[in-house]
């Protein structure tokens, strides 16, 4: 079983629109094994992708939209990367975190930290913004420093091959592809993205 752990550069670069392609684009199964808030993103890529694709149950689901940490404390529940298993599967497995890759679980633990004993290979989601070169070099520097094997960056929403050009030419990292600008997201939407992946 191949998996992939969707990570991001931010709250809002774009993992869970990312995580409904990459399941249609490679007929993988979906899991999420930390929600906070409603709805969950487990609905929302079953509202995005095909009828025969597997959403797994949440590892845990949070009630407050907010960091996982501070979610779990409001609930007196002490969160472990330990303590989340994947489920079982013969299929891809698409992993989404939550938030970005160093948005806390505990005192001492990262939503990141999730990923090496997932044995899943981290694919990076940078959107495109001012300032989005430091917080991907960032994320990529983090990730390279720790050994975490990476599959790949997804660039999501406005095009910008300079910003594009530069982080790959530095990290020597493989994009993956690039999600265009979304004017709504649906299934059609998903569909049209497909062949901009490459994995």
């Amino acid at each position: 079983m191949k998996k992939y752990f969707v990570t991001g550069i931010d709250t809002d670069s774009g993992k869970t629109v990312a995580s409904a392609i990459l399941v249609e684009k490679l007929k993988a199964d979906y899991w999420k094994p930390i929600q906070a808030g409603q709805p969950t993103d487990s609905d929302t890529v079953r509202s995005l992708i095909s009828n025969d694709k597997i959403i797994h149950p949440e590892g845990i689901v949070l009630d407050a939209p907010m960091s996982p940490h501070a979610a779990a404390q409001l609930e007196n529940i002490e969160l472990k990367a330990a303590q989340f298993q994947t489920p079982e599967t013969n299929n891809t497995l698409i992993i989404e975190g939550a938030g970005g890759l160093l948005v806390p679980i505990n005192d001492s633990e990262f939503v990141i930290d999730l990923a090496k004993p997932f044995d899943a290979e981290v694919i990076l989601v940078s959107r495109n913004y001012l300032g989005s070169i430091n917080h991907t070099m960032l994320s990529i520097n983090y990730l390279q420093t720790n050994n975490f094997k990476i599959a790949g960056i997804i660039f999501n929403d406005t095009p910008n091959p300079a910003t594009e050009s530069f982080i790959l030419n530095y990290s020597k990292l493989p994009c993956l592809g690039r999600i265009e600008p979304l004017t709504e997201v649906n299934k059609s939407a998903i569909q049209s993205q497909l062949q901009n992946i490459s994995l």
